[in-house]
């Protein structure tokens, strides 16, 4: 990305991650030791500070003075920081996802928003982009879901459908039983399909970019949809250590998402947008 967007993207990011670790009782995505907060409280402070920094008033927090710089640069509509907040909300209530309607709402809340605030960072904040960067948050949320499925159990928080997770024959508390490792693959295999028709969906927003946020977006969408893979790939031994995608991967897909952007710059933005598939989407 140029130094503009990209310092843009880390002001959101120091925001978005001081959020997570407050609500998840972590330092900068790791466990912190010695820290134990009320989760309703913590996020009563979070929705009270940014609703404040929204409304223009400051808050002496780094992180919130990063959101107001951030949203008052690239005029980021107040609901999209809110609507954060209540995927969050979501994991303090212990909120049940009984189907795939419900982890795709939570996918949007934590993820999908993020993606939209993007493309506003981005300059791409049409209705079409905007519903492509959404899908491509909940894709990359769904493949975190799948990814972290047994750390995720023993913090007690179950993101997979447990509508599935029953016709599997898995139950809520035995997720990380051995026994149960085949049946849990078979779900997750289930909810990678899902993401990959996300991820197709979102293809389709990169002709709304310019060629370097668009080189950045591809390389992304390639890199964690590979982490998808190598999770189906490793079958009961996806969580015996954590799944990643090796620098020498990593490297290629950047070249591979050079190409894709370089088509979708140019050829791409002669063609007619391609219609959105059938997919769950939040309509309020």
């Amino acid at each position: 990305m140029d130094k503009d967007t990209r310092d843009s993207a880390q002001l959101l990011y120091a925001w978005c991650r001081y959020c997570d670790d407050r609500i998840d009782q972590q330092h900068l995505g790791f466990t912190a030791e010695g820290v134990q907060r009320n989760g309703r409280e913590a996020l009563e402070r979070l929705e009270r500070d940014t609703r404040k920094t929204l409304d223009g008033e400051t808050v002496e927090d780094p992180a919130f003075m990063a959101l107001a710089r951030v949203a008052q640069r690239h005029n980021i509509p107040e609901r999209y920081p809110l609507e954060l907040l209540q995927g969050f909300r979501m994991d303090v209530e212990g909120y049940a996802y009984e189907t795939l309607e419900d982890t795709l709402l939570y996918s949007y809340h934590v993820a999908g928003v993020v993606g939209v605030m993007m493309c506003y960072i981005m300059g791409a904040s049409s209705d079409e982009a905007v519903v492509r960067a959404a899908d491509l948050g909940i894709a990359f949320q769904l493949t975190n879901i799948s990814r972290d499925v047994m750390d995720d159990a023993q913090r007690g928080r179950v993101y997979l459908p447990l509508n599935w997770l029953s016709e599997a024959g898995v139950p809520l508390a035995g997720i990380s039983l051995p026994e149960h490792r085949s049946a849990v693959v078979d779900v997750v295999r289930r909810l990678l399909l899902v993401a990959d028709r996300y991820y197709d969906s979102a293809a389709a927003g990169l002709p709304h970019l310019d060629w370097r946020a668009a080189w950045s977006i591809a390389t992304a969408r390639s890199v964690y949809r590979a982490i998808g893979s190598a999770v189906i790939a490793r079958g009961p031994a996806a969580w015996d250590e954590r799944v990643v995608v090796s620098r020498g991967q990593k490297l290629l897909r950047v070249l591979g998402g050079l190409v894709q952007a370089s088509v979708t710059s140019t050829i791409g933005r002669l063609l007619p947008e391609r219609p959105r598939p059938d997919l769950w989407a939040k309509t309020d």
